[in-house]
């Protein structure tokens, strides 16, 4: 009864939605607001190298929490993951943490690509910018700029595997690229806004203008999870900027694609995907598991400081929160079992290091707060995620994703949707779990965008 009433209401709103949103939309300028905290400063163009370093003090301090952290409340018998992290597994993670991760080697590997800060519109902006090297001097290789963008809750850890993947020649094509990988506002080592108001939208203008700090008017975008949704926002208001559009989370939330949405679990055949209808339908199925992982969702949207304040508050709290992300989103079937397939696709030393940035930076809150800045009223009202994305688009859909749409539905809102690739394992973590399989189906579809660019021009 209950799942019948949600498909019901899920094709009602997507009659009303299709009703109300008939007519093209206009694109919104957005202002270049300072985001600061000197809000008449004038902001420095200085692009200033950065290394990560961590006080000694910091470490000490964390070893000491870790070390005399409370005894937690044993889990259910048999319940694996269900409830939560299992706080027995959570136990042998922070004894690892604790006494065998070496925090000093991974500084050191996170180091190892160049990176940099910069102001823009008030906030110290971080980022890798890693140039290919060794280039083969008789091929007349093309260098082309590629703004790789993370969501929540990774950092710029997630792309340590797929930067030397997309900067190093591949056979058979005529290009490399040149990779800037920043931090989200309010990530890692970013500053995050000290006013309200900094959406999707408001990061799609600092990642422009950064691009443009760097002296690229033209580049190609990429990203997931909120990256996902910040490098469509960008293809959206900057199509002139952006060569092309790759994402490993595409989405449209039109009122065509609910209403394509309730009737393709009904007539897969009107939506192209006879053969691969597990992937997206019975609609009431991928409903319930939206619902079933989405309770940090709501309160990240409505109260992130709340539960900002409590997971800053220790490092197994901090480790808690994020590593169940990092089980059920990877594959919503290591729920099941003791250790959450946590070492599946990663390594505890990965893990960790992307609690670390967290940690470190005692950035969490600031990062969660994204969630309530793009649900707010002033961010719907602009209505960008409405628009129609006209540059070449490239979707990889990962089997593991949390929710992933058909070619046929995502065309209205990509306009140029020239590749659509079902890859054949991973989750939502793309870049981190899969680094050979994303950056392939990049290079795919950016050797696509430059022959269909050259065509034009001939």
């Amino acid at each position: 009864m209950l799942k019948t009433a949600a498909v019901i209401a899920l094709f009602s709103s997507g009659l009303i939605a299709l009703f109300f949103s008939s007519k093209e939309l206009k694109v919104p300028t957005l202002p270049e607001t300072n985001w600061g905290s000197k809000k008449s400063g004038k902001e420095s163009a200085e692009i200033r190298p950065f290394k990560i370093d961590v006080p000694a003090k910091v470490l000490d301090d964390l070893k000491y929490r870790l070390a005399h952290r409370r005894t937690y409340v044993a889990p259910l018998e048999d319940v694996a993951w269900t409830y939560g992290i299992s706080t027995k597994y959570l136990n042998t993670v922070l004894d690892y943490w604790k006494d065998k991760y070496n925090w000093s080697e991974r500084q050191t590997l996170l180091n190892k690509y160049p990176q940099f800060i910069t102001n823009i519109q008030g906030l110290d902006i971080h980022f890798y910018h890693v140039k290919p090297t060794n280039l083969p001097k008789d091929k007349n290789l093309k260098v082309l700029p590629l703004l790789l963008l993370h969501g929540w809750p990774g950092s710029v850890v997630e792309f340590q595997k797929i930067i030397p993947i997309l900067t190093k020649p591949w056979p058979n094509q005529n290009f490399v690229f040149e990779i800037i990988a920043p931090s989200l506002p309010g990530y890692g080592f970013s500053e995050g806004a000290v006013r309200p108001g900094m959406a999707t939208s408001q990061i799609a203008v600092i990642f422009k203008n950064l691009m443009h700090r760097l002296g690229f008017e033209k580049f190609y975008i990429q990203g997931g999870d909120w990256g996902a949704v910040i490098t469509a926002n960008m293809a959206a208001l900057f199509p002139e900027q952006v060569i092309g559009l790759h994402s490993n989370m595409c989405g449209s939330m039109t009122g065509s694609t609910f209403l394509w949405s309730f009737i393709g679990t009904y007539f897969p055949s009107l939506v192209g995907v006879n053969e691969h209808y597990s992937r997206y339908f019975p609609l009431s199925r991928v409903l319930f598991n939206i619902i079933e992982e989405s309770g940090y969702f709501h309160i990240q949207a409505t109260k992130p400081d709340t539960i900002g304040t409590a997971v800053t508050a220790s490092p197994d709290a901090l480790a808690a929160y994020i590593l169940e992300k990092f089980s059920t989103w990877t594959n919503t079937a290591y729920k099941e079992r003791d250790d959450g397939g946590l070492t599946e696709k990663f390594t505890l030393d990965e893990l960790l290091d992307n609690v670390m940035i967290y940690w470190i930076s005692n950035s969490i809150t600031t990062s969660v707060r994204l969630y309530a800045e793009n649900f707010c009223s002033s961010y719907r009202t602009l209505k960008i995620e409405e628009l129609p994305i006209k540059v070449p688009t490239g979707c990889a859909v990962f089997p593991n994703e949390l929710i992933s749409q058909p070619e046929s539905m995502l065309k209205s809102r990509y306009t140029k949707l020239i590749q659509y690739s079902l890859m054949p394992r991973g989750g939502h973590f793309a870049a981190f779990e899969e680094p050979k399989l994303l950056a392939d189906d990049i290079f795919n579809f950016v050797k696509k965008t430059e022959e269909l660019n050259t065509a034009k021009a001939a």
